[in-house]
């Protein structure tokens, strides 16, 4: 799915439904893979971070990972203010349209 993800200018100017689908798409993509998910596991929108198993180190990794593809930087207060993957999807819409 991130091969074809759109620039952040092109993200801005879809509707807020699809910007939104397309970022929690993002988001669980790269939560599942530092978690070495398979595809039959369910991920949890509204586990912390650190009740998912994921370290500091690997929820640095993703941090960098989102902030190439969204083209644009999530600050380490951010993350931390918002520590499940449903809230960090919420500000990164919140974000995108500014």
């Amino acid at each position: 799915m991130s091969q074809g993800f759109p620039a952040v200018g092109e993200l801005n100017l879809l509707p807020d439904h699809e910007r939104r689908e397309l970022i929690e798409d993002l988001v669980v993509e790269e939560f599942r893979s530092a978690l070495f998910m398979t595809d039959s596991e369910v991920f949890s929108l509204d586990v912390g971070f650190f009740d998912l198993g994921l370290t500091s180190l690997r929820l640095s990794e993703v941090k960098l990972s989102l902030e190439r593809k969204l083209g644009r930087e999530i600050s380490t207060a951010a993350l931390f203010g918002h520590p499940t993957a449903g809230q960090l999807i919420e500000h990164l819409c919140a974000r995108s349209v500014s």
